[in-house]
């Protein structure tokens, strides 16, 4: 599927998740190429519109690896997916400059950025570079300028972890959004080719997560397409003290709900069940 000829509002795009991180939240993460390619092949067979494959995990309190470490990871499996899959989108989920690099040399078509191109908040001390920024501010700005380059499309997700508590979730969620566009305008990014995330697990408490699932709708007045990655995390049923093995009615739930409230792409790990939960919910909220 070609994203740039996707007529967006026509139906909702699902986003299978393919990790190859061994500290995955989801449990689900892989380090054999050969599973992981069959995981993505069987992923798309069950009605994934995209892959997107990661190789370090982004759950709270993380242990960050390094581009090599990384790169090892997702590499040979990017290498395989281009030529197994050529018709699906391959995404690639990454902070790293030298990690997308690499990524879009082998064909990706994505990148999605959790930092939003943004600075990530430092988790300590963190010394000047001989520019001046943060390193942190440095890759987003580098993130920006290879994917205007390669001209991939762009998921700029809002990460309030570390950010100040924000009185109006959503008032905060579309500041960081401003700041991610303005960004990928100055780096020559198409702003056509920008997907917006709301970052719903990333800093933000389950009542706050839960509003901005209600209100999310008001968020469309940037006009550009929302993707929600809600899959398996502590809303679809840590209050019910469901584990993350229990949570797949949960997960459908706030996935019928985000495509009712907006969301034109769904990230997700059951890919099965919630391209049936997006189906049904698309032939009532999309006529």
């Amino acid at each position: 599927m070609l994203l740039d000829a996707f007529a967006w509002g026509s139906r909702t795009l699902v986003v299978g998740i393919l990790n190859l991180s061994p500290d995955s939240f989801s449990c689900d993460g892989l380090s054999d190429v050969a599973r992981a390619v069959a995981r993505a092949q069987h992923l798309v067979a069950a009605g994934a519109d995209i892959i997107d494959v990661g190789g370090e995990s982004t759950r709270p309190e993380f242990e960050p690896v390094s581009a090599e470490v990384e790169l090892r990871r997702v590499a040979p499996v990017l290498e395989q997916l281009a030529c197994l899959l050529p018709e699906t989108p391959i995404s690639i989920d990454t902070t790293k400059p030298d990690v997308a690099r690499v990524a879009f040399r082998l064909g990706v078509q994505m990148l999605n950025d959790v930092n939003g191109l943004r600075e990530a908040t430092p988790r300590g001390p963190t010394p000047h570079g001989p520019t001046g920024c943060r390193p942190t501010e440095c890759e987003g700005a580098a993130l920006a300028a290879l994917a205007a380059e390669a001209g991939v499309w762009v998921v700029a997700m809002h990460n309030q972890r570390g950010r100040p508590t924000a009185s109006d979730p959503v008032a905060a969620v579309r500041d960081g959004w401003l700041q991610s566009l303005d960004v990928a305008r100055r780096a020559g990014i198409d702003e056509d080719r920008i997907l917006l995330d709301p970052g719903f697990g990333f800093g933000w408490r389950l009542a706050e997560n839960a509003e901005l699932l209600r209100r999310l709708r008001e968020l469309r007045d940037l006009g550009r397409p929302i993707l929600v990655g809600m899959s398996r995390k502590r809303m679809t049923g840590a209050q019910f003290g469901w584990g993350v093995d229990q949570r797949l009615e949960g997960s459908a739930a706030v996935t019928a709900l985000s495509i009712a409230n907006g969301a034109d792409l769904v990230r997700v790990h059951d890919v099965a069940e919630m391209s049936r939960v997006a189906r049904m919910t698309d032939a009532i909220v999309r006529p």
